[in-house]
């Protein structure tokens, strides 16, 4: 069983078409958490009023969208985890990868599809291809397109210190984890809203902790060449 995690807060025009872009994947056994921060919107109407399928919800005031999905970890009962946001939309190429989750030591992953509403296109195409080590400690991977085996999260959780990226930094440990394998799918698992809450605040402390975190995640070898490629950067920028 996949379990879906859905954070939302005052997504009333969201929360239904995403609900209904899960409905197709009928071929797979799902389970819908939905953990709202206490919407003063019509979202818990919403929710309380879907057919097509049980939602497992609570509606609550928590610390943010990582302090949300912590919780759905808490209540999901799949061997795998998936997580959501309400404005995004999965694609038919969801339940082709979900038929591919065999084995439990292994993070599978595809590619989302950018949707863009009144913002410019990514330039650095992040939300596709495969995600070597080096390449994630350069650039952040797009967290809906991952599926998580449940397991992982016996031994992490997300930091609420990091408001923004706390996905970011549980891949760099992941990656950098002998314990799990990674695999990439090339299939385009969802519709991901490139004009969500992390494409217009930063993460300060994130920015901050980010060469300790792949020191420590991902080893000194690879740390060496980071800076090394980082020092470049900046020199060429210089110029």
């Amino acid at each position: 069983m996949i379990s879906i995690i859905i954070a939302t807060s005052n997504a009333e025009k969201d929360i239904a078409a995403c609900l209904k872009s899960i409905e197709p994947h009928t071929s797979l056994t799902l389970e819908i958490i939905v953990i709202d921060g206490g919407s003063q919107d019509e979202t818990l109407s919403v929710l309380s009023g879907f057919s097509a399928f049980k939602i497992k919800w609570i509606s609550e005031p928590d610390q943010g969208i990582y302090d949300a999905f912590n919780k759905g970890v808490a209540m999901a009962t799949g061997k795998w985890l998936y997580f959501l946001g309400s404005d995004d939309r999965l694609l038919p190429g969801f339940s082709e990868l979900g038929s591919r989750l065999v084995d439990e030591d292994t993070i599978y992953y595809g590619n989302s599809k950018p949707f863009y509403r009144d913002i410019p296109p990514d330039p650095y195409g992040l939300l596709q291809g495969e995600f070597s080590p080096y390449r994630l400690a350069k650039y952040c991977m797009n967290h809906q397109s991952i599926f998580y085996p449940a397991k992982t999260f016996e031994n992490y959780r997300y930091r609420l210190k990091y408001k923004i990226l706390a996905d970011y930094a549980l891949n760099i440990k992941l990656w950098g984890d002998a314990g799990y394998k990674r695999e990439f799918h090339p299939i385009e698992i969802v519709s991901y809203n490139m004009g969500g809450f992390s494409s217009v605040h930063e993460d300060i402390a994130f920015a901050r902790d980010k060469s300790r975190l792949i020191r420590q995640g991902m080893g000194l070898k690879l740390f060496i060449r980071y800076l090394f490629r980082r020092l470049k950067d900046r020199l060429r920028n210089r110029d």
